[in-house]
């Protein structure tokens, strides 16, 4: 499907861009802070699965339309940036309290490894930038006359989906580390979670094609 001279330059491009600082980045980081090693990684996942849903989207065609349709790009461009303002306001109203006493209102319920899954997946679907790169970043590694371009496009995804995971991998586990030394669950976390999430949604709302 792949000459080995696409495939490690494709490896190499691919690589080069996971490892430069962006929103993915910040999320990871942001949900690492909030919840531990464990809710980075859950997020980590979430933003892959979004990567490949991207990427298969861009092999039949669906990210072409956002590329032509102005108002396509700014519907799903405002989708995105008022889902992640939403949760940035709902991190910060609903952080647990930086010094519970006893007899104070219990805490709310901490978000479920599937909440923060589908949240990680709806970041990264709603973000039209990402289905932009793919269109325009993929097809220089895509060869039409050896057939099934929607695959070719779906295993460059799933490539790049696993380089994405190992530094997303690597992030989780570091910030949860550090995390853990300032103690668990305290209200700052919450609300560095909702101000990256809220910075998030601005920049994206604040964007052009």
């Amino acid at each position: 499907m792949f000459d080995a001279s696409t495939l490690a330059a494709y490896l190499i491009a691919a690589a080069v861009l996971v490892f430069i600082p962006g929103p993915g980045t910040a999320w990871i980081v942001a949900q690492s802070a909030a919840g531990g090693t464990a809710r980075g990684i859950q997020a980590a996942f979430g933003l892959e699965t979004a990567t490949l849903i991207h990427a298969l989207a861009a092999g039949l065609g669906l990210s072409a339309l956002l590329a032509t349709s102005a108002l396509a790009f700014e519907v799903l461009k405002y989708a995105g940036a008022a889902y992640l303002v939403w949760l940035g306001i709902k991190a910060w109203r609903g952080g647990p309290a930086a010094t519970a006493q006893a007899g104070d209102a219990p805490p709310p319920a901490r978000i479920s490894a599937r909440q923060v899954y589908l949240r990680s997946v709806m970041t990264g679907v709603l973000n039209p930038k990402v289905a932009l790169f793919f269109l325009a970043f993929l097809p220089q590694f895509v060869h039409p006359e050896r057939g099934m371009v929607w695959l070719q496009f779906l295993v460059l995804g799933a490539l790049l989906s696993l380089i994405g995971l190992s530094n997303s991998l690597i992030l989780s586990f570091a910030v949860g580390r550090f995390g853990r030394r300032f103690g668990g669950g305290g209200r700052w976390k919450e609300r560095l979670t909702g101000s990256v999430f809220i910075a998030l949604g601005l920049r994206l709302a604040v964007q052009q094609r």
